[in-house]
């Protein structure tokens, strides 16, 4: 269950800590950054635009690599275009593969990352972003199965 006076308050923290001066678009991979982005998206008037998991042949259609500790899929982007100024927004930085291949793929059509926000980053992985420095709300770690808070205040 996700309690809306919770995402309310992740909203409120995503845009004070974010870049959003003259921002086009928010971008997020499917399907967890999508209630968040949603939220921003509508707080802020930026129009948002979902990563999915499946090609549907649109126009314009922009295939990415995405490769994690879990898992490797092919995702695809439409509507981002050069010199689009974009938001990059997920739920969890863990292994990074995710961030990593949305990136690139704004990169190759032109877009400018004003910046790169996750909510909640689990520390202990690879999960370094090489030209990105990732912001995040929350650090945690998972030690014997329980998720323990590190830092409530995140990077950034």
């Amino acid at each position: 269950m996700l309690d809306p006076k919770l995402l309310r308050e992740v909203v409120v923290r995503i845009i004070r800590k974010a870049e959003l001066e003259d921002v086009d678009k928010i971008v997020t991979p499917a399907a967890m950054g999508i209630h968040i982005s949603t939220a921003v998206s509508l707080m802020t008037d930026i129009p948002l635009v979902v990563i999915r998991k499946r090609q549907y042949g649109l126009e314009g259609e922009v295939s990415l690599s995405q490769v994690t500790g879990y898992s490797e899929n092919e995702m695809y982007m439409n509507d981002v275009h050069t010199e689009d100024r974009v938001l990059l927004l997920d739920d969890v930085l863990s292994t990074g593969g995710t961030l990593r291949g949305i990136t690139q793929a704004l990169e190759e059509v032109g877009a400018d990352v004003a910046d790169v926000v996750a909510v909640i980053k689990k520390v202990g992985g690879d999960n370094h972003m090489d030209d990105y420095d990732v912001k995040t709300l929350i650090n945690v770690d998972v030690v014997d199965g329980e998720v323990v808070v590190l830092d409530e205040y995140g990077d950034g």
